[in-house]
């Protein structure tokens, strides 16, 4: 509501100008048709319209990468408490490992087609989470190196915790309103150039108007998709997570190199 009244008010201040300045600017200044005024309009909306499409694209491509950062950085936090534990007895060792396994399978099963209809997390695999914190908590010995692998764990899972709060934030974060608004309002005025300048309609106008339509529909449904880093066709994969998983079965086979 505050952008409309604002651009409410700035075109009034602008009439204000043209007919107060028209009144006392000397005659000689005078143009003999408007074909000026619409050239600046349109020029400025050109204008306007790619600096806004620029500055919200290369916002979301940020958002977009951070998005897939915090997935990485998830995922490693996983790989951490998983291989922390093994010097846990047996038992242990195998319940919380597979806690792992069944939060990192929750978030591709369950958790990430959620994100990619209702921009949310799932709240059953947090729960997982929680469960697997709860789990390494719980866990008490006397043992220096039990101790140690318990304390890196739970380092390990503060990680993915903080992570996926930030995945949170990704998940649901959106372009301001007004922006979408200015984006297609300046779209309208692009696509309406040809017809306020006159252009003539030939085979070679027909043609640059198409590609021209091409070019706007094609930015702003990459801006569209960009804002929801976690579906659509420029989606972040899933690949870290299937990377964890891949890493849980080398560490049952074998070791596996690993560095912080």
């Amino acid at each position: 509501m505050q952008e409309l009244i604002v651009g409410i008010c700035a075109a009034v201040i602008a009439v204000g100008v043209l007919v107060v300045g028209d009144r006392v600017r000397p005659k000689s200044w005078r143009q003999n048709s408007d074909e000026s005024s619409s050239h600046l309009a349109l020029d400025l909306a050109k204008t306007i319209f790619t600096a806004v499409l620029a500055f919200v694209f290369v916002a979301c491509w940020n958002q977009n990468q951070n998005a897939y950062n915090h997935t990485i950085t998830e995922s490693k936090g996983l790989v951490d408490t998983y291989l922390a534990i093994h010097t846990m007895p047996g038992p242990d060792q195998q319940r919380i490992q597979e806690k792992v396994r069944a939060y990192t399978d929750g978030v591709l099963k369950d958790e990430w087609p959620v994100m990619e209809r209702e921009s949310r997390l799932n709240e059953a695999t947090g729960k997982l989470l929680d469960d697997l914190r709860n789990t390494v908590v719980s866990i008490r010995s006397q043992d220096p190196a039990v101790v140690e692998a318990r304390t890196r764990a739970l380092s390990g899972i503060d990680r993915v915790t903080q992570a996926r709060h930030d995945r949170a934030i990704d998940a649901a974060r959106a372009i301001p309103q007004f922006l979408y608004i200015a984006l297609c309002f300046g779209a309208v005025l692009v696509l309406l150039n040809p017809v306020l300048t006159g252009m003539l309609v030939t085979r070679r106008s027909l043609a640059m108007t198409a590609l021209l339509g091409i070019v706007i529909g094609s930015s702003l449904l990459a801006i569209h998709d960009l804002e929801r880093p976690f579906s659509g066709a420029l989606g972040i994969p899933v690949d870290a997570f299937t990377y964890a998983q891949s890493q849980y079965e080398q560490s049952n086979t074998g070791p596996v190199t690993h560095n912080e």
